[in-house]
């Protein structure tokens, strides 16, 4: 048995409040052990322009692969990360060990004047970098300036005080886990604003032959909210998602029966749909509704 664990987490507000988050819930199901937390930069914390410039790849490599070969290195236990941000097949060596609780996965609206997405006025300026937010937006507001909006929360809530936008678009997960959720404005609907695959929803990473750290994530694993992500992310992958793709979907689990909802934007047009199967059917689901959205688009 160890007495030590050493949990790795990029340097982010976020990603630190997350990492702290599982650390203080493991603490509590293991006291006995010590926990230390190790901030790892990324290339994708260094150098996040020239990665947002290219277009092919995915950015989730970019925020991983540095902590991905501690963890293989052995320099840390396990890994703390969002789970949207990690692409679909893990390194070999490397398995997801457990999917918490999972936050609110909706987008949000934050605006300076308090007013709603459909209250917002005639060309207010909306910012996000998200080609799936802009997609809802523009199905939504065609009248609306959408201008590009990065950094990490607080940068972009600054922009938005310093008056660059009249409201940005963000994850409800992210300002709820660094306590910023008196910001939130408006909880977007899934009929405005589908989220992304996997949003709010957690991927704690660790060595597949490491058997006592596989066992200590069991204490935290949430088998439900593990299926409906892994069908989202089945999902994404068979519309080649990734930060470059316009699609969005969310799942929800009800008397064994998964409701899947799903849309695809291509040629600037939405198409979406949404399918009830029994939860059995697992990633099956994810082709059933990906079937209904091709017919859309054949026509």
């Amino acid at each position: 048995m160890k007495n030590k664990i050493v949990i790795g987490s990029r340097g982010s507000i976020l990603a630190l409040a997350q990492s702290e988050m599982i650390m203080g819930r493991l603490k509590g199901k293991f006291p006995e052990i010590e926990f230390e937390l190790k901030v790892i930069v990324t290339s994708g914390d260094t150098d996040l322009v020239s990665n947002w410039n290219n277009s092919d790849k995915s950015l989730k490599s970019f925020f991983t692969k540095e902590i991905e070969q501690e963890l293989l290195d052995g320099t840390i236990d396990l890994a703390v990360h969002s789970m949207k941000d990690m692409p679909i097949v893990s390194p070999p060596g490397l398995i997801c060990g457990a999917t918490p609780d999972r936050e609110d996965n909706r987008d949000v609206l934050v605006s300076r004047s308090g007013k709603t997405l459909l209250e917002l006025p005639h060309g207010a300026v909306v910012g996000t970098s998200s080609l799936r937010r802009t997609m809802g937006l523009r199905m939504a507001r065609p009248d609306l300036e959408i201008k590009q909006l990065r950094g990490n929360i607080h940068t972009r809530l600054r922009k938005l005080d310093e008056g660059q936008y009249d409201a940005i678009l963000l994850a409800a997960a992210g300002l709820i886990r660094v306590g910023l959720s008196d910001r939130i404005t408006e909880f977007l609907d899934y009929d405005l604003m589908m989220p992304a695959p996997a949003q709010g929803a957690l991927h704690i990473q660790c060595r597949e032959n490491d058997e006592f750290i596989k066992n200590v994530l069991l204490s935290i694993h949430n088998s439900k909210i593990e299926e409906i992500v892994d069908i989202e992310r089945e999902f994404s992958k068979i519309f080649d998602g990734g930060c470059h793709t316009p699609m969005g979907c969310t799942g929800h689990l009800e008397n064994e029966e998964i409701t899947l909802r799903g849309v695809y934007c291509q040629n600037d047009i939405m198409y979406k749909d949404e399918v009830t199967a029994d939860a059995k059917l697992g990633k099956e689901i994810a082709h059933i509704l990906a079937e209904r959205i091709r017919e859309k688009i054949n026509g």
